[in-house]
């Protein structure tokens, strides 16, 4: 994106709905509940093992998921860490990853993109931050996002608890490491 400057940056972004559908599955099956019961899953940060699945503002037959999951204990850890480490789960049982999941994302993706979401929904994809939830300006990060089929935007004004800042803070501080990393790549 910086070495092609003439490119406008709503045309730049990185998928993390893989992580995001990973996510809807464990809820969903921790809850009982098909998949399709399972929205707004919003996959904030990084696509590595420092990302975080928002389960707090997740809905699960329309309610949040937090009062259908009772077990916070489990949200903050392993639902967490799974949607996390997935990736590398499935290449170590593998050998490989799961070409097919990744392509059912991809269409998710591109689906989610060009169609109107849903009121009260939103999906995730990693997009050029214009400063929102105190993400660097130019940093590339995923944030829950709605569409009206042309152009996407953040979803505005959600509110995060201490422990959900400390998650969105260290998955922004891995990025901030990243592009101090490359920073001689990038276009000045």
């Amino acid at each position: 994106m910086n070495n092609a400057p003439r490119v406008p940056r709503d045309r730049w972004f990185a998928m993390t709905r893989l992580d995001e559908n990973r996510a809807v599955s464990q809820l969903a099956h921790k809850a009982g509940r098909p998949v399709s019961a399972v929205t707004s899953v919003a996959i904030w940060g990084n696509h590595s093992a420092t990302q975080f699945p928002d389960f707090r503002h997740a809905k699960i037959d329309g309610k949040p998921a937090p009062e259908v999951i009772k077990d916070e204990n489990w949200l903050k850890t392993e639902f967490i860490a799974t949607v996390q480490q997935r990736g590398a789960a499935v290449i170590k049982a593998r050998g490989a990853s799961s070409a097919a999941s990744a392509a059912n994302a991809v269409i998710d993706s591109l689906r989610s993109i060009s169609s109107p979401t849903p009121a009260g929904t939103c999906f995730s994809a990693a997009i050029c931050s214009d400063g929102s939830y105190g993400v660097d300006d130019g940093l590339i990060s995923s944030f829950p996002l709605t569409s009206d089929g042309k152009t996407w935007k953040i979803v505005a004004g959600l509110e995060h608890d201490a422990f959900a800042k400390e998650k969105l803070n260290a998955t922004v501080a891995e990025l901030r490491d990243e592009r101090k990393t490359v920073e001689d790549l990038l276009r000045k």
